[in-house]
């Protein structure tokens, strides 16, 4: 498979809500490794300190990411019409747009674990787990730093793409799918939270549909107030409620 035109890439923001922008960038692009660290226009949040270990005072004499060349090197790559490989990819997408950086398609692996787990087995689906679920061999790849988290994705990516390959049998169309899967949201087939964790939606669907309904409200109204944009659980609740 010939990776040239595929950029596997991560962020880390100072949050998650809608004012919220990049402290740190890494990338992998045609066999070459990128990291650096950005002073943000806002602080960076104590919960993003948590995850991250990044905080206000490693960042207070780095150059603004907007200015950087990092920043006229990526925009450059995304206007080539690169490929983005991410983890839950929206949220890198839309951390990269509020820094004027447009991606115009991209693979994310989070979806494509959702796509292969077709009997669900896998309980979890982000990075990290994944990473040890699968026994992925990563050498030098701290959890949470943004070129450690890129170093696992790339791996994980490889997995998927030889799983897919075994099926589809042309490089070109495993990514040509790839892509299309990463365009529509997941429709989600057990809780993963609640009171009916582990509860398969569409049987809760229609022994309790006010429980649907009142989630749904709940997950559109954290996203309209600047929380989270779950799309994936709003897209399945929503179904359900219409479907069921």
């Amino acid at each position: 498979m010939n990776k040239s035109h595929l950029i596997f890439l991560d962020t880390e923001t100072t949050g998650m809500g809608k004012e919220d922008r990049v402290c740190q960038v890494a990338y992998t692009y045609q066999g070459e490794e990128y990291e650096a660290l950005f002073k943000p226009p806002i602080p960076i949040t104590i919960d993003a300190m948590v995850v991250t270990n990044i905080t206000n005072k490693m960042v207070a004499e780095c150059e603004s990411f907007v200015l950087s060349s990092m920043h006229k090197n990526l925009e450059d790559i995304f206007s080539s019409d690169a490929i983005l490989v991410a983890h839950n990819a929206s949220f890198d997408r839309e951390m990269l747009k509020r820094e004027n950086l447009t991606v115009k398609r991209n693979i994310d692996t989070f979806k494509i674990a959702h796509h292969l787990d077709t009997e669900n087995v896998v309980p979890k689906k982000s990075l990290q787990y994944l990473r040890y679920y699968y026994d992925l061999n990563v050498d030098d790849a701290i959890a949470h730093s943004a070129l450690g988290d890129v170093r696992v994705l790339e791996k994980l990516f490889d997995r998927f793409f030889e799983k897919m390959l075994t099926t589809i049998g042309d490089d070109e169309k495993v990514l040509e799918k790839m892509i299309e899967i990463s365009s529509r949201p997941i429709l989600f087939d057990r809780f993963t939270f609640g009171k009916y964790i582990g509860r398969k939606v569409s049987e809760v669907s229609l022994s309790d549909q006010g429980y649907i309904g009142w989630m749904l409200n709940q997950k559109i109204m954290t996203r309209e107030n600047g929380g989270e944009n779950d799309e994936n659980w709003i897209y399945t609740l929503d179904h359900y409620l219409v479907h069921s």
